[in-house]
Parts: structure tokens; sequence; C-alpha cells
């Protein structure tokens, strides 16, 4: 299973920005996807996610200002970025698990979010 993220760039402080990811290939069911970003010299981190019955949670750091949600028929995850700060910078990777015949997860490539002060 491949996923492919889109809508990184560059914005102003208190902007927006909305992320997407397409998952392809063979997939009988996606459970959880979800949105993770790195920061340079940081680990790694769990910014939201979503399962496949919508229920969602979130970092504290994103509260009220990010929505996750998801398109099942098109196996598609968003993510909506409001009031964006210096400190959102980061390489935000999309993360699924999914199901075709064996339980897997698969890693996007990444997509870069530049917020400017």
């Amino acid at each position: 299973v491949q996923l492919v993220e889109s809508g990184g760039g560059l914005v102003q402080a208190g902007g927006s920005l909305r992320l997407s990811c397409v998952a392809s290939g063979i997939i009988f069911s996606i459970n959880r996807m979800a949105w993770y970003r790195q920061a340079p010299g940081k680990q790694r981190e769990l910014v939201a996610q979503i399962t496949e019955s919508h229920s969602t949670n979130y970092a504290d750091s994103v509260k009220g200002r990010f929505t996750i949600s998801r398109d099942n028929a098109k196996n598609t995850v968003y993510l909506q970025m409001n009031s964006l700060k210096p400190d959102d910078t980061a390489v935000y990777y999309c993360n699924a698990d999914y199901y075709n015949r064996v339980f897997g997860a698969s890693w996007g490539q990444g997509t870069q979010v530049t917020v400017s002060s």
C-alpha cells in the first residue's frame, strides 16, 4: 500500500493549509489513518489520528486548530491546519494501518510545511 501526501508549502503565521494523503494498492480496509510530523532535531510526533468509524484524537499542541478527516470511499485522509504557528514547521507524514489479507502499516514520503513569523 502506497501513501502519497500533498498540500504542504510556505505560509505566514496565522494562515491555513490543507494536507491530503491518498492510499493506493490492494486494500481491503484501512483502520487507522494518522498524521505525524518531525521538526529538525526533534523526534517524530503524532499530530492527529482517525479511525475507520471517524473517531479522532489530537496532540494537545494542535487541539482547536487542526482537524483530521477522511473519505473512506477514496482511501484519503485530510488535515486542515488553521491558525498556524512557526512551531508547526515540520515535515508532515501520513500513516495508515491497513488489511489486505495481512495486516500492515505504511508511511508516506512526507510533505514540508513551513510557517514564517
